[in-house]
């Protein structure tokens, strides 16, 4: 990672990393408006460095959070209770494997 000016960049890598390690995740497609004047100020940026507008909005996103953790939320007592008894099945060998959901839901 380098800085130029106020902007700092994220090197390849980085961002490499970044997207292999999301690329599991469901993604959201935002649109966003923006005056004039700063559309073309973003995207001269972006040009700049080489990247779509998309790529280098997307940068800014990933160097904004990266220092953020990602929030956890504490389960309800209930469904602690259903996974952790659903852990318990598991380990006993009480659980199936289901190979086709079609086959399986047929044979209910």
């Amino acid at each position: 990672m380098y800085q130029k000016g106020t902007i700092i960049v994220l090197d390849k890598s980085l961002t490499w990393y970044y997207y292999c390690s999301m690329s599991n995740i469901q993604t959201t497609q935002i649109k966003v408006t923006l005056p004039e004047e700063l559309y073309l100020h973003l995207k001269s940026k972006a040009e700049k460095f080489g990247l779509g507008l998309a790529s280098y909005m997307r940068h800014l996103v990933i160097n904004d959070v990266k220092d953020v953790d990602i929030p956890v939320f504490k389960m309800s007592r209930q469904r602690e209770e259903i996974a952790l008894k659903a852990l318990e099945d598991y380990r006993a060998g009480k659980t199936t494997s289901v190979k086709n959901i079609d086959s399986y839901l047929a044979d209910l």
